[in-house]
């Protein structure tokens, strides 16, 4: 069973484990964190919990040249 990253869109794998499951899991691409529910190996529900981790803004200096 895979679903889709509500963040990334990255496709999470779903072991036997998660087939009648209800809590949250971890996006290992972005870290987004899902709450999910299952029933018989089917997706239930799917909500976001955490919003996507932005990656370090970066720094730009700027000097004027005389």
């Amino acid at each position: 069973m895979e679903i889709n990253c509500l963040g990334c869109g990255f496709k999470v794998d779903l072991t036997d484990t998660y087939d009648d499951y209800v809590g949250q899991i971890k996006c290992f691409a972005c870290g987004a964190t899902m709450e999910i529910a299952t029933q018989a190996g089917e997706i239930r529900a799917v909500n976001a919990v955490t919003e996507v981790p932005l990656p370090p803004a970066e720094v730009f200096v700027v000097r004027s040249v005389d």
